[in-house]
C-alpha cells in the first residue's frame, strides 16, 4: 500500500500537483509557487489545455510556411507557434517545474559537441556568402581534399 501512495505522489509531482500542504509551506514563497497555487486544474483540464495549445502551436508553425517569403510575418508566426508548442507542456507538469527542467544542466556532451560543430559550420558557410565566389571556391577545395579518386 505504501508503494501505491509513493507512486501516486510521484505521478502528482510529475503533473505539477501539490503532493502535501506541509511540504509546500516549508518552501520559500516565490512567484512560481504562488502561480502554481492559483492555477489548480483538473487532470482533464490539463490534458485539454495541452492538446489545444500544442495544436495551435503546430498550426501556427505550419501556417508560417504560407508567408515564408515575407520575413517579418514568417518570423512572428513561426516564433509564436514554437512558443505555444513549448508552453503546452506547462499544462502537464506546471510552469515552475517546466522552467526548472528547461534550465536543468544535464545534457549529452557528444550531442552538444556535434551541435556546436554544426552551428560553427553554418556560421562559416553563411559568412562566406558575403565574399564573392567564396562558397564555390571552398566547395571545390573540399571536394579536392576529400576526393578518393587518384
Amino acid at each position: 500500500m505504501e508503494k501505491m501512495s509513493k507512486a501516486l505522489e510521484k505521478a502528482k509531482m510529475l503533473v505539477g500537483m501539490e503532493v502535501d500542504e506541509e511540504a509546500a509551506e516549508e518552501e520559500s514563497s516565490s512567484f512560481f509557487d504562488d502561480f502554481n497555487r492559483q492555477c489548480t486544474l483538473t487532470t482533464q483540464q490539463r490534458l485539454y489545455g495541452f492538446a489545444i495549445c500544442l495544436a495551435a502551436g503546430l498550426a501556427c508553425t505550419f501556417l508560417s510556411m504560407l508567408v515564408f517569403f515575407n520575413p517579418v510575418k514568417f518570423g512572428i508566426t513561426f516564433t509564436f507557434g514554437n512558443l505555444l508548442a513549448l508552453g503546452s507542456t506547462a499544462f502537464l507538469i506546471g510552469p515552475k517545474r517546466q522552467v526548472f527542467m528547461m534550465l536543468d544542466p544535464v545534457h549529452n556532451k557528444l550531442l552538444t559537441l556535434l551541435a556546436i560543430i554544426l552551428e560553427f559550420g553554418a556560421l562559416v558557410w553563411y559568412s562566406l556568402s558575403y565574399i564573392p565566389f567564396a562558397r564555390s571556391i571552398v566547395s571545390k577545395i573540399m571536394v579536392s581534399c576529400f576526393d578518393t579518386d587518384f
